[in-house]
């Protein structure tokens, strides 16, 4: 294992391959839990939290029951059933902690369980790290930094976008714009200077 790959496979998930300026998926929490930091930041932990044990979890189902039982093609049924019980241990977790960032969260915070970047991951995962034929510690060991990588870059996306949309609040924006029509645009000129990064040589 090289550590040339494991920073390729950081910077590539975090910045290159962004899930949601890159590959435009977890949209739906991205526009909708983006209008404050502190919201951004509650929801990007717990993605990053979700995404990190999802990815632990599915790469040892995957690996210790599906391949050995020869069922595989129902990765996405198992896959959906980790991530919905990792979401309700979350929004329990929350809920107790920190009654007012579940509030401000809402419907966005078990709308985790549908965010298409968390299964997104898991299966990018199985589909890169195990189905190539690797080492299984090698595969594990690039499958939870992938996961890890993929949630801090969501966060990054979903940080950056708040602070944006809390200094247009300052800004004059003209009414037609206000709202859901200058927070895409917004999202538009993101993912142009996030695709700068595709130009990075790594290793």
């Amino acid at each position: 294992m090289d550590l040339g790959q494991l920073l390729a496979i950081i910077i590539g998930a975090i910045f290159v391959s962004n899930f949601v300026l890159a590959r435009f998926l977890g949209l739906c929490p991205f526009v909708g839990v983006s209008k404050d930091s502190d919201s951004a930041l509650g929801m990007g932990m717990a993605v990053i939290f979700v995404m990190t044990m999802a990815s632990i979890v599915t790469w040892i189902v995957y690996t210790y029951v599906l391949v050995p039982l020869e069922i595989t093609y129902l990765r996405t049924i198992a896959f959906i059933l980790v991530i919905a019980t990792l979401v309700q241990f979350v929004e329990m977790v929350i809920e107790k902690t920190s009654p007012a960032l579940h509030k401000s969260l809402g419907i966005y915070l078990p709308l985790i369980t549908t965010n298409c970047a968390v299964l997104g991951v898991a299966v990018l995962n199985i589909d890169t790290f195990i189905a190539t034929g690797l080492p299984r510690a090698t595969s594990f060991i690039f499958t939870v930094v992938h996961g890890l990588s993929a949630g801090i870059g969501f966060t990054l996306a979903l940080v950056l976008m708040a602070a944006i949309r809390e200094r247009l609040q300052l800004g004059s924006v003209p009414k037609s714009m206000r709202g859901i029509p200058i927070t895409f645009i917004i999202a538009g000129l993101m993912a142009i200077a996030f695709s700068g990064f595709a130009g990075l040589k790594i290793g």
